[in-house]
């Protein structure tokens, strides 16, 4: 009698099985493998091989034995150092505030808080120059200082160690540091000793992310550094623009791209080597109403430090705007807005359509693309996988000068775009990309696979799957990712000033302009061209922030 018919043996579910070979994963792959090859990874080797200078080295021996362009990679080490301790000394405390209490107001003011980190940097440089310079309302004259450049970064990135640190401290079991007080601890005993141990992995993440930013820092050094400070991105721009020198800003640009790699490899070693196993309470569970004086008193010097911060240099810089040439307040700085020809070739009210055509334009680009390749990487699981949304990554962790540099001196074949305006979007989305990416995948993972296995069952296509399971799904990450992208490209700079044509500028170009020519009316346009620039970014923000899922965290 012949026995049981043989079980075969376990696979991957033949339905699910079926249903992801339906799904075109090589045409997905396709377009961004494809864009990112041409517009990034391509121009990004013309780079390396120009400027190490051939065989011979040549291009970056020349930067290696000149001290002055050593003394441009040292200030930019060193500064960003300087950055980052400071930034973290003063968001520290307000971290704290966030994790351990709650108040009236607390939702709102997180979100208000997260507006600077996304502001153009061109805005805060206009910002402080506003207030701290010679034209400023406290005319302290210290635009062309070290200490505007310390202060815009402290500004800059204070709301990245708030909400990375605290985001963490605010699930740590209070009862930890409470048992270590019991036990005789000072307070700076039970924070050096349990605290600060447990918070390392966000400590050394946050520094990572505002150095990353200092080092490459554009816009805040273009405009407050004046001639006697520049960064390597800031050098990079000169030599191109002012001396036509590619082959050193190549060089240049390699030398940054070395201490940008650093920078990430030593980051991932400590993450990896220092990371702490714990287990996390519900954020509701540590934060509580401040209850003694000295609580209130503490909170409240902390709300009020982060409101003169945060919100003293864009109060002035609305303020600015509104200050006509002929003393007093006035519109004339916003009237001046449909005049041509004092800094630019169009009337710098064209400027903010293009900006606003620009960003919708980069926006789509970064959807379809990120949507395409966040498909790939969430359903292709293995190491093919993980190397591509590696790739999808590298943009963020590339200086936007870079980006816009390797524009120019890499796509003039198969045909010459560097003259053509579809490169600024384009730049865009490249740094746009990487947050639809983030921003879908881990939404399209936690997605049942059963769901799309009834589907497929029952005779629906892999298009039809998508549309009635997955994008309902994703489609409240998906428009959070386009307005992130949307308030990237819009206030985009460093790549912008390579590629942008003198008939169509952006906002951040107009800006940078306006502050290079003398007269109070140019200074006042540039107030005013930023002041719509904020509002359009706050905005967005705010929405995102209104509108964005749960679990897609904070950045």
């Amino acid at each position: 009698m012949a026995g049981p018919p043989p079980v075969p043996p376990p696979g991957p579910n033949p339905v699910t099985s079926k249903l992801r070979s339906r799904v075109p994963g090589l045409l997905l792959a396709a377009l961004p493998t494809v864009f990112l090859a041409y517009f990034f990874v391509y121009p990004l080797v013309r780079i390396l091989w120009r400027g190490l200078g051939g065989d011979d080295l040549s291009g970056f021996r020349r930067v290696l034995g000149d001290a002055d362009f050593l003394g441009v990679a040292w200030f930019t080490f060193w500064q960003a150092a300087l950055s980052t301790i400071l930034t973290l000394l003063v968001a520290l405390p307000g971290a704290y505030v966030f994790a351990r209490y709650s108040f009236r107001g607390k939702s709102l003011l997180r979100a208000a808080i997260t507006v600077p980190f996304v502001l153009p940097t061109v805005v805060v440089g206009s910002a402080f120059l506003a207030l701290l310079g010679d034209r400023g309302v406290l005319g302290l004259g210290l635009d062309g200082t070290l200490w505007s450049i310390l202060l815009a970064h402290v500004f800059y990135n204070y709301p990245i160690v708030v909400r990375t640190v605290g985001g963490l401290w605010s699930h740590l079991d209070p009862r930890t540091v409470e048992a270590a007080r019991m036990l005789g601890a000072t307070r700076l005993q039970a924070f050096t000793e349990v605290t600060l141990p447990l918070l390392r992995p966000a400590l050394a993440a946050a520094a990572s992310i505002v150095f990353l930013f200092t080092f490459t820092s554009f816009g805040v050094i273009l405009i407050l550094g004046g001639a006697r400070y520049a960064t390597l991105e800031v050098e990079i721009f000169r030599q191109t623009t002012s001396f036509l020198n590619l082959e050193i800003a190549a060089a240049l640009a390699v030398l940054q791209l070395v201490g940008v790699t650093a920078i990430l490899a030593a980051y991932s070693r400590y993450q990896e080597r220092h990371a702490v196993a714990q287990d996390l309470q519900p954020a509701a569970v540590a934060a509580r109403p401040p209850r003694s004086r000295g609580e209130r008193v503490f909170v409240g010097g902390n709300l009020a430090f982060m409101g003169l911060l945060l919100g003293v240099p864009l109060g002035v810089l609305v303020e600015r705007s509104f200050r006509a040439t002929g003393g007093g307040y006035g519109l004339d700085a916003y009237r001046a807005l449909d005049d041509r020809g004092r800094a630019l070739f169009v009337a710098p009210a064209e400027a903010i359509g293009n900006s606003l055509a620009f960003a919708g334009v980069a926006a789509l680009m970064a959807l379809v693309i990120g949507l395409s390749a966040a498909v790939v990487v969430a359903y292709r699981r293995g190491a093919a996988s993980r190397w591509f949304d590696t790739l999808l990554m590298l943009p963020l962790g590339t200086s936007a000068v870079t980006i816009g540099f390797g524009f120019l001196i890499a796509l003039d074949t198969p045909i010459d775009l560097r003259t053509s305006a579809a490169l600024v979007p384009i730049a865009h989305a490249l740094v746009a990309i990487p947050f639809v990416v983030r921003s879908v995948v881990p939404l399209l993972r936690s997605v049942r696979e059963r769901l799309r296995e009834a589907a497929a069952v029952l005779g629906a296509s892999p298009g039809r799957v998508w549309r009635e399971i997955d994008l309902p799904i994703i489609a409240r990450a998906a428009a959070v990712a386009l307005g992130f992208a949307f308030a990237v490209s819009i206030g985009e700079f460093g790549a912008t000033s390579f590629v942008v044509r003198p008939d169509a500028p952006t906002v951040p170009i107009a800006i940078f302009r306006y502050l290079s020519q003398p007269g109070p009316l140019n200074f006042a346009s540039a107030m005013a061209m930023s002041t719509i620039l904020m509002l359009i970014t706050a905005a967005g923000v705010l929405a995102i922030d209104r509108f964005r899922p749960p679990g897609l965290g904070d950045f």
